[in-house]
């Protein structure tokens, strides 16, 4: 068996391969990966040291394909994570569509050609915006909840489910996500090839890199550890916004079922994350960090911002339905984990911000 991982110098890429280099020792795991994030070359050399071939070339660039070997199954974890990518000055909105669309297009093409298997890691942020702010919240303590019985769609009791509103505004770069999920999906039924979409919650762990884009739960403890500014962003400043958090390993095992077993009747797009008891607010967060590093001031700004949401924890009940998972790293080890991280590396945000 030989897997294909793009973006594997980043973190989820790298976390992967790692894992599957250790549990499924038969299979031969290849990457794809262009080298421009900060923090890059670090997992390059790390994947070196356990003899994982990586192949330097970009998702946007057919030509930087033709090199790469036949595989049987393709993990499309290459993309521009931010959700303000595209609008934020940093990134032109035409990159993050060639990035986020066009490099999945390419992908989706090469597993035509090669006639094989497809998990494309997509986001909670395929969501609507605006539904998501219309659910009803009230505070509980340090962070928001849904107001019991909110009688909208897509919304249960462990939260969203994969039948929520998908229509704009998302971002654009959840519109691009989104547009690549349809994509997959129109993939797997014209040419009768096995897809699988992962809709992932917020992913964490140790090795993150430093950027608020690659997961704010990671930002946050680093920061936090190294004494930088942090702000309590929208909703009043009072840090009582809501994300679900999963370690990248926790992916492991299901995508290696959908490998080893894959099934026509199982649901295509099936939401991935921790789900309501690995779920916690900013300023849930800020109190363990206070517990784990010592007192440390967070300001506040009360302006919503345009992409923010108060509440978003998906509901993987589907994914526990069809595949028999569920997360088996609780959410106070992931913190723990990137915590000694975080003072193990004292330099880690400047090394892998930019």
């Amino acid at each position: 068996m030989r897997i294909l991982i793009t973006g594997i110098c980043g973190f989820v890429g790298n976390t992967l391969a790692s894992g599957f280099r250790q549990g499924w020792p038969d299979w031969e795991i290849v990457g794809l990966d262009n080298l421009v994030r900060a923090g890059s070359e670090m997992n390059r050399r790390a994947l070196r040291e356990r003899n994982i071939k990586l192949y330097h070339g970009d998702v946007r660039n057919p030509s930087d394909l033709e090199a790469l070997p036949r595989c049987d199954w393709i993990i499309e974890a290459a993309a521009n994570p931010s959700v303000l990518a595209g609008v934020d000055g940093k990134t032109s909105s035409r990159q993050l569509v060639e990035h986020n669309l066009a490099g999945t297009i390419n992908m989706l093409e090469l597993q035509k050609n090669w006639r094989c298997g497809f998990t494309l890691l997509s986001t909670s942020r395929v969501y609507s915006i605006r539904a998501l702010a219309a659910i009803p919240m009230e505070t509980q303590g340090d962070r928001f909840c849904p107001s019991p019985n909110p009688a909208m769609p897509g919304v249960s009791a462990q939260g969203i489910t994969e039948e929520f509103s998908a229509e704009p505004p998302l971002s654009l770069y959840g519109a691009c996500k989104r547009a690549s999920e349809l994509l997959a999906c129109e993939y797997a039924g014209s040419f009768n090839l096995p897809v699988s979409v992962l809709r992932c919650g917020v992913l964490a762990g140790a090795g993150q890199f430093g950027k608020i884009d690659q997961g704010i739960f990671s930002y946050w403890i680093h920061c936090y550890r190294a004494r930088r500014p942090l702000k309590y962003i929208g909703f009043d400043g009072t840090g009582h916004q809501v994300r679900d958090c999963l370690h990248a390993r926790d992916l492991l095992p299901l995508i290696a079922r959908q490998i080893e077993q894959p099934s026509a009747h199982a649901p295509s797009v099936i939401n991935v994350s921790g789900g309501l008891g690995q779920s916690a607010s900013l300023r849930q967060l800020s109190a363990w960090c206070a517990d784990r590093f010592g007192a440390h001031p967070v300001g506040a700004d009360a302006k919503n911002r345009p992409f923010d949401v108060p509440w978003l924890v998906l509901d993987s009940t589907r994914a526990a339905q069809a595949w028999v998972w569920k997360p088996q790293i609780p959410l106070e080890t992931i913190w723990a984990e990137i915590a000694a991280h975080a003072e193990q590396n004292p330099g880690w945000l400047d090394a892998t911000a930019d």
